[in-house]
């Protein structure tokens, strides 16, 4: 055989040369599949990992929430939310107070206080759950709220299936309790779940399921009770929404077939559904929301989702308020009934009574407060989370104010300080650009970078413990405040723990007493609250008169030079004998430029103010508390009293952090 009929074999798929590498059977077919379901020829892209299916129940989840359109319009809904809630730092006190709240009395249907229950049993020691999951990461708590939980007398069989159907889902026991409301429009059930599944490791369930598994289950399990909904019952609720002022699902298909410009239709697939857009097209109208086009359709406000929504909220707020003052047997002119809002250009500081407090959103923690206002008038606030404002009992008299969205102190120096070194800021910086601070204060400038960069990252920090401070870092602080507002909108002082009645003849230095002091008194309406303070003043002022502690001369009402300081030496007096028989050590009066040190006990409310009780070894006093030392109870702290707030230093050491 000569050289040119040898062959040298090679491994691989026969082609030409030059001629593309051909596709593998596998692409092939997977091609033909995409294309036989409407795709393109081409195989289906793996979408970009984002962590939704991680957990348990993701397949669940997405097999659920892919049903079909028809099925999910005649299904019964559900509403259901979700929620994560570390269990680390505050975490374990936030579960205590939500599992107080959720036991709370008045939401039973007998107006009773509600109660835990569990999987076998309906009736759950919240303590011992709590114990079980002392060392867990976090928990999961819902809120369930059927559409027709009206329907349903008692709430806990439909709780017990569908948390054994998650378990199915997820493939694990789960340890929960719950509690059933009935105290809303829309009775629900308030779901706390342990973050350990029964092996004890993290439960982590998926997105998926979170937001779509968990609504399917309950509402197929809702069906089983009640059956599907009917033509008649689908037809009436579509009715109910022509002329409500929120967001509805008939907005929700004109702005899904609108074009660019915002142009919709009236016409609909029949009559009823033409009759429900024109319905609808003429309220949004009415709304200045949308305005017919001659020949052409309707053209739709581009805010008109948002505004609506804002509108819903509106109309929430305003049956709450309703709900609230008829519960007193009194309820306002709607003329007289307002919404407080912190972040309007005119907003200004509001003084008045406290008619009730609760939740604006139960899931998040955000509290709202009635308030009867000195201007006569009835406001709802907004107060964020609850842990940033203290318990308040009906009657106590705050004021509330807008919590400046302004760059502290703080944030000008360090940009001063930053500017003077190149844009960096550190302690040395520091103590060189301003040589009478001392090591704590810099560090409390430290503590505001790190919670500036914890929260917005408007801030560097570098591997050194320098800080990469930008130009505009005052801007990166407002920025920081203004997220900061929505977890505390409103600043809330306390004004008086007591009611109004107890003020009149309290011996003590009460509101009342600087109202009557002050240059520029809070103004009055002839209404509502404004006219009971205007007759406690009165009151008290005769009460003033009798007591030696004021004069009046020509029709002119003056107190006495030292009455508000008498006033007030009167009452601690009063507590620190009555917390001395309690105590069993004597009681020391603390003057202005004394150094206190002790241990901070507990708050105590007197009529004239809130007060620390500090306590040493052989003796306690008390000076005026500060919010700051709520977290410090039973902890070492010093200070010197002063006219004003007192600057504390927590622990022993001097060089301890300080809060001024």
């Amino acid at each position: 055989m000569n050289k040119d009929d040898e062959i040298e074999p090679r491994l691989g798929r026969m082609r030409g040369p030059g001629k593309p590498k051909g596709k593998k059977y596998l692409h092939r077919v997977l091609a033909a599949a995409n294309l036989a379901r409407g795709g393109s020829g081409a195989p289906a892209r793996r979408g970009r990992f984002d962590g939704s299916r991680m957990g348990r129940g993701a397949a669940a989840g997405r097999m659920l929430a892919s049903r079909d359109a028809t099925s999910a319009f005649r299904q019964r809904r559900v509403i259901i939310k979700s929620r994560i809630v570390k269990l680390g730092g505050k975490g374990a006190a936030a579960a205590q107070a939500h599992l107080r709240y959720v036991e709370r009395d008045g939401t039973t249907r007998d107006g009773e206080r509600g109660r835990l229950y569990g999987a076998e049993t309906d009736k759950v020691d919240g303590k011992t759950f709590l114990e079980r999951g002392a060392g867990d990461r976090h928990q999961f708590r819902f809120i369930v709220s059927p559409e027709d939980g009206a329907e349903y007398e008692d709430l806990k069989p439909l709780t017990r299936r569908l948390m054994t159907r998650m378990e199915e889902d997820l493939g694990t026991k789960l340890d929960w309790v719950a509690v059933d409301h009935f105290n809303t429009g829309h009775p629900h059930t308030h779901i706390i779940l342990r973050g350990r599944d029964d092996r004890g490791k993290d439960l982590i369930i998926a997105r998926d399921y979170l937001t779509s598994g968990m609504r399917e289950r309950a509402a197929e399990l809702v069906d089983l009770d009640l059956g599907p909904r009917t033509e008649n019952e689908i037809k009436a609720r579509l009715r109910a929404e022509v002329e409500q002022e929120r967001f509805t699902s008939i907005d929700q298909s004109l702005l899904r077939e609108a074009d660019a410009d915002g142009m919709v239709g009236a016409a609909g697939r029949n009559a009823f559904e033409q009759s429900l857009r024109m319905g609808r097209l003429r309220k949004l109208e009415r709304l200045r929301l949308a305005e017919p086009v001659r020949n052409t359709g309707w053209r739709l406000d581009p805010n008109l989702a948002d505004t609506l929504r804002r509108m819903g909220e509106r109309g929430d707020i305003i049956r709450t308020m309703q709900r609230g003052f008829a519960a007193r047997g009194t309820t306002p002119a709607l003329a007289d009934q307002a919404i407080y809002d912190p972040g309007a250009s005119d907003a200004r500081p509001l003084i008045g009574r406290v008619v009730e407090r609760g939740f604006a959103d139960e899931l998040n923690d955000r509290h709202y407060l009635l308030v009867e206002a000195t201007d006569g008038r009835s406001y709802y606030a907004a107060i964020g989370k609850g842990e940033n404002v203290d318990p308040l009992e009906s009657g106590a008299i705050v004021r509330i104010e807008p919590v400046s969205r302004s760059p502290r102190q703080a944030d000008r120096t360090i940009a001063e300080v930053a500017a003077a070194n190149g844009g960096r800021y550190d302690v040395d910086a520091h103590m060189a650009f301003d040589s009478r601070a001392t090591e704590a204060f810099v560090q409390s400038h430290v503590r505001r970078l790190e919670a500036i960069r914890r929260l917005t990252g408007g801030v560097e920090r570098r591997p050194d413990g320098s800080w990469i401070i930008a130009p505009d870092h005052l801007d990166h602080a407002s920025a920081y405040e203004a997220a900061k507002a929505g977890d505390r909108p409103v600043a809330v002082e306390v004004l008086s723990s007591e009611p109004l009645e107890k003020l009149i003849e309290g011996d003590a230095a009460t509101w009342l007493d600087s109202e009557l002091a002050a240059k520029e008194p809070e103004a009055l309406r002839d209404a509502g609250f404004g006219r009971a303070t205007r007759d406690a003043l009165a009151r008290r002022r005769r009460w003033l008169l009798a007591e030696g502690l004021a004069q009046e001369e020509g029709g002119r009402f003056e107190l006495r030079k030292g009455a508000i300081a008498a006033l007030r030496r009167r009452e601690l007096l009063r507590l620190g004998s009555e917390l001395g028989r309690e105590l069993g050590k004597p009681f020391a009066e603390a003057d202005t430029g004394s150094a206190i040190s002790g241990i901070y006990r507990r708050r105590v409310d007197g009529l004239g103010g809130r007060y620390a009780l500090v306590e040493t070894s052989k003796e306690f006093t008390l000076v005026p508390w500060r919010p700051v030392l709520g977290r410090h109870a039973g902890k070492n702290v010093s200070g010197v009293m002063r006219d004003g707030p007192i600057s504390w230093t927590f622990g022993r050491g001097r060089s301890g952090p300080g809060i001024s």
